[in-house]
């Protein structure tokens, strides 16, 4: 299927983007079917609101248009949202086949800084008052319909503002991805800011940003405006997973450009080769005014765990994630793995969050599913698979 990166190259010279960036160069269709979110989801949104129609097989072989043959609207009240029903069903309704997506404007100016905190509480802080201290300039522009192919033709009209999307990574994690990428970050936790708007939006925005970081202890910020700067520092992010796996003795990674890393793009576009150590993500989602609460506690968990767990983040909509990275034939360490990730799904549910913002249910947050919706929703959605799927064709056991 097309893919966000091959979607994005063709729109180039229109004026136009999508900006739902899961990390990976994953197929569109597949990141409707997952819900898939990432770095720019506290300014553009997840999946969710960027899908306006999907074509699905459905089990017994129909073809299902979920907003009705050729229908993009920007919003409808007519029946039951189908389209949302999809999106996020982890392959256990349908297949997903074609996607109509909402497209947005290219911003006309980007920046990038980092900065460093003396620990993960003022990091969070600071990123809770940045977004309740953002005072957005607006203008509304409107786009012609763009004849792109690959099955995405979305009328735009977008509300074009500043925004930034903060990501965070813990003393550990940003020590591994310095060391990984060749950076030299810090080893403190860290956020990686990036601001999108006008010109003198920007700045003003950029200026704010400043004193917000100074009163929460960080760092002084430098900012990084050219496309060469920014995608490096964004690559670093992307590349956290095999930085978390290579902080392991006995995890190998491979570079493409030589075993040994000589090459130093060569370690921006690494894979990881686990031998005993393997790697394990989870992930929660909170409300903003929880999300310093939580990720200490968190913090502390991991801690007192003794457990390899670097610490990233898009906290901008409360959503972090734990790289828990341990040796799969120890039994003992993956039953702490086990209890850890269990403990971090209900602490987050008594928060009044989420057990999974972006990774999905599959088969381990199956148990705590049921503790989140309770037996009325759990009875609720088992009900809407028996009647797309009664013979349980599709992505049998996940979920439910």
């Amino acid at each position: 299927g097309v893919t966000r990166k091959a979607l994005n190259k063709h729109l180039r010279g229109t004026g136009l983007w999508f900006p739902v960036d899961p990390g990976a160069d994953a197929s569109l269709c597949g990141m409707a079917a997952t819900g898939a979110s990432g770095t720019n989801a506290v300014r553009y949104g997840t999946m969710r609101p960027n899908v306006l129609n999907l074509r699905v097989v459905l089990p017994d072989g129909r073809l299902l248009h979920t907003a009705g043959p050729g229908r993009q609207p920007r919003k409808r009240a007519a029946g039951y949202d189908l389209t949302s029903l999809f999106v996020g069903s982890e392959g256990t309704l349908g297949f997903l086949t074609q996607a109509t997506l909402r497209l947005h404007p290219l911003p006309e100016a980007t920046a990038v800084t980092i900065a460093s905190f003396p620990g993960v509480g003022a990091a969070v802080a600071c990123t809770v008052q940045v977004l309740q201290a953002a005072v957005p300039v607006a203008r509304i522009g409107e786009c012609p319909q763009p004849e792109v192919g690959l099955g995405v033709q979305v009328p735009v009209l977008e509300l074009n503002t500043a925004s930034s999307h903060p990501e965070f990574l813990d003393e550990v994690m940003a020590d591994a991805c310095g060391r990984f990428s060749r950076m030299g970050l810090p080893v403190a936790a860290t956020l990686l800011l990036e601001l999108h708007g006008s010109r003198r939006s920007l700045a003003e925005q950029q200026q704010q940003m400043e004193e917000i970081v100074r009163q929460n202890g960080g760092s002084s910020l430098a900012w990084a405006e050219g496309l060469e700067e920014r995608e490096q520092l964004w690559s670093m992010r992307h590349n956290a997973w095999y930085a978390a796996l290579a902080l392991r003795p006995g995890c190998q990674v491979r570079h493409k450009h030589g075993d040994d890393g000589s090459s130093a793009h060569g370690a921006l576009s690494a894979t990881a080769l686990p031998s005993l150590a393997q790697g394990y993500s989870t992930d929660v989602c909170v409300p903003i005014s929880r999300l310093p609460d939580v990720v200490v506690e968190t913090k502390q968990d991991l801690q007192a765990s003794s457990l390899t767990g670097p610490m990233v983040g898009h906290v901008g909509d409360g959503n972090f994630h734990c790289i828990l990275v341990f040796n799969s034939q120890d039994p003992e360490e993956a039953q702490r793995i086990h209890a850890f990730t269990q403990r971090l799904g209900r602490r987050a549910l008594a928060a009044g969050g989420t057990c999974t913002g972006e990774h999905g249910v599959g088969l381990g947050k199956r148990a705590l599913l049921q503790e989140e919706l309770g037996q009325e929703g759990l009875d609720t959605l088992r009900s809407i698979k028996a009647a797309l799927d009664p013979h349980n064709l599709m992505n049998p056991g996940k979920v439910l």
